[in-house]
């Protein structure tokens, strides 16, 4: 027996309080979905004034009081879009050609400065 009584006596834990009081646990999904409205319908949100709502994994337009696009003039837009899209294409290829046609023109006006120099310099010899 030790002297100072056991050295090794762990004291005793408290017990446990139950993890919840509630007994919707118990209850089955359907009237735990009715219980705490876990039915939550479809994800939406207003965004510039537009009405989206979220359906098979993609953002899609609400029409109606929100004031959404109509078909026709998302026609027009795309019509129009394609329209400027060649045309920044077509202005593009022009500053392309511009580009190519004043680079040849500088290299030639280099090449005739040089020559001209030479032309002088041997035109000063011979005198």
């Amino acid at each position: 027996m030790p002297l100072f009584g056991n050295t090794f006596s762990p004291k005793k834990t408290p017990p446990r309080k139950s993890a919840s009081l509630s007994n919707l646990h118990n209850l089955d999904r359907s009237t735990r979905e009715v219980e705490l409205g876990l039915d939550y319908g479809t994800p939406t949100m207003n965004l510039a004034g537009q009405s989206l709502k979220f359906e098979n994994g993609q953002w899609i337009a609400e029409m109606g009081i929100s004031g959404g696009v109509d078909r026709r003039e998302a026609q027009r837009l795309r019509r129009r879009n394609q329209q400027l899209e060649e045309e920044n294409n077509l202005l593009r290829l022009k500053v392309d050609i511009l580009l190519d046609m004043l680079s040849e023109t500088t290299a030639e006006s280099h090449l005739m400065e040089k020559e001209l120099e030479e032309l002088k310099s041997t035109s000063r010899r011979r005198k």
